[in-house]
């Protein structure tokens, strides 16, 4: 699946100086779900015209099991197989400064959002990735390929990148919505 081009809209009129967008993937250790998210988001952005001046795209996990591990082989394998870039990826644990200094932080799953809301009580840019799927129940995790086969890190991967319009249209508009140095995010959230 590829970025739809009618979905395209400049983003030309965000100020010049302004600091990129951040936007974290977050699942449970960092080596499936969100480094997977995180280099399909990359290429649809750069795709869209969005690069690394407008968002910039970092994944973490909740838990620190993984830490310093590369990205699952199954999933490097999925994401090859599609044109996606695998990167250098190492795993690392999500942080209350990461949540604190990005702009949107997207997570696989409902317990992911609950033990990051103890790390940052008062953040408000806590949201899952099946939110911006037109077809998902709400409230519904990222399936988690972890247990099972290449199969289904496919379906993981097909349930992320139908969430890909919606979250870059989200994007546009976080882009060129006026935002207050030393705030997090646009004004008003």
């Amino acid at each position: 699946m590829s970025p739809s081009p009618n979905s395209s809209l400049p983003v030309d009129d965000a100020p010049a100086s302004q600091a990129p967008l951040s936007v974290l993937f977050v699942c449970w250790g960092n080596i499936c779900r969100s480094p997977m998210a995180e280099q399909v988001a990359r290429r649809w952005a750069a795709e869209a015209g969005l690069d690394e001046s407008v968002v910039v795209f970092d994944s973490a996990g909740v838990s620190d099991e993984e830490r310093g591990h590369r990205i699952d082989p199954r999933a490097a394998r999925v994401l090859t197989a599609h044109g996606y870039d695998v990167g250098t990826h190492r795993a690392r644990e999500v942080t209350a400064i990461d949540l604190e200094s990005a702009d949107l932080v997207i997570a696989a799953e409902p317990r992911h959002i609950a033990l990051m809301r103890r790390l940052a009580p008062a953040a408000t840019n806590l949201r899952l990735l099946t939110s911006f799927d037109p077809v998902a129940s709400a409230g519904s995790a990222l399936p988690d390929p972890w247990y099972g086969g290449a199969s289904d890190f496919e379906d993981t991967l097909a349930a992320i990148e139908v969430s890909m319009p919606a979250l870059l249209d989200h994007l546009r508009g976080l882009a060129t919505a006026p935002r207050n140095p030393g705030l997090r995010g646009p004004q008003g959230r």
